[in-house]
């Protein structure tokens, strides 16, 4: 057989396997693109999400869910009139937004949880993001956030809980403390606001969420019913899907590249993820 004929019956080869090979694997492709349409949520199946996530925890509240916690007292918030301690801001204050708007607090949510054993409960303990651990100016000091809430990366919100990588993103509070407090802020709408620095979500208001709260009664004398209604997430909101990630992983390399799928999530974890292990380095 020539050289020729050789190369042919090895490209002949080659195409035969990848057929076949498709063939088998037509099935986990067309799962994997199914999921990958779902890798940015609608607002709806994140809640939903979320709601799951929280009930695990159960603390503070009665045992109800849909409890979204938010900044760790302390936390500075930009405002028209410089950095604020979340605590200090008051209903009026004029927040600075991602967008460049000034838009004025319309109410404060507050969380306190106590310590009931030798620890604290992982649902409860904040998400510390290092100083820097995002790019060289982001967080310009250390931000710490509950689990479940969103930071605006990359043009869409992830959870602090998706960014961990155990270096820079990590499960931790600033001190050894007997109480834990925190708040959230309420706009017009769903916005992102700089706390330390980072920019991060206001309270995404949906139906009875506020009920979460420790001063939830100051919301209804506020906002009675029928005064509200649902906010829509200013960015997409996206997660890491464990269950995703495993069946992309059993498919060959040259499939994984043709579907092209997007995950920002993941992207930015890994990118996070690579820079404090440099910065260790």
């Amino acid at each position: 057989m020539s050289s020729q004929e050789e190369r042919q019956a090895q490209v002949d080869g080659a195409r035969r396997h990848f057929l076949g090979l498709a063939g088998v694997t037509g099935a986990r492709v067309a799962a994997l693109s199914a999921l990958a349409a779902t890798t940015i949520f609608p607002a709806s199946v994140a809640e939903a999400m979320g709601r799951r996530w929280w009930k695990k925890g159960g603390h503070g509240n009665g045992g109800k869910d849909r409890d979204p916690m938010c900044f760790l007292c302390g936390t500075a918030i930009m405002t028209k009139a410089g950095e604020i301690s979340i605590e200090r801001l008051k209903i009026g204050d004029l927040v600075k937004t991602v967008n460049g708007k000034d838009m004025a607090v319309k109410w404060i949510g507050r969380h306190v949880y106590k310590k009931n054993g030798a620890s604290w409960p992982s649902s409860v303990v904040p998400i510390r993001v290092a100083r820097h651990a995002i790019d060289p100016q982001t967080p310009h000091r250390d931000l710490y956030v509950s689990p479940g809430h969103a930071l605006f990366i990359d043009g869409v919100l992830i959870r602090a809980k998706d960014l961990v990588n155990g270096i820079s993103i990590t499960p931790a509070l600033p001190d050894d403390r007997e109480m834990i407090e925190y708040y959230h802020i309420v706009l017009d709408t769903h916005e992102g606001v700089l706390a330390e620095g980072a920019a991060a979500e206001t309270l995404l208001l949906k139906e009875g969420n506020h009920e979460a709260f420790t001063n939830f009664g100051e919301f209804a004398r506020r906002h009675p019913a029928g005064k509200k209604s649902a906010m829509t997430p200013f960015a997409p909101i996206v997660g890491r899907d464990s269950g995703r990630e495993h069946l992309k992983a059993l498919l060959p390399v040259r499939v994984r590249r043709m579907l092209r799928i997007q995950q920002p999530a993941r992207a930015a974890h890994e990118r996070i993820a690579l820079r404090a292990a440099q910065m260790i380095g």
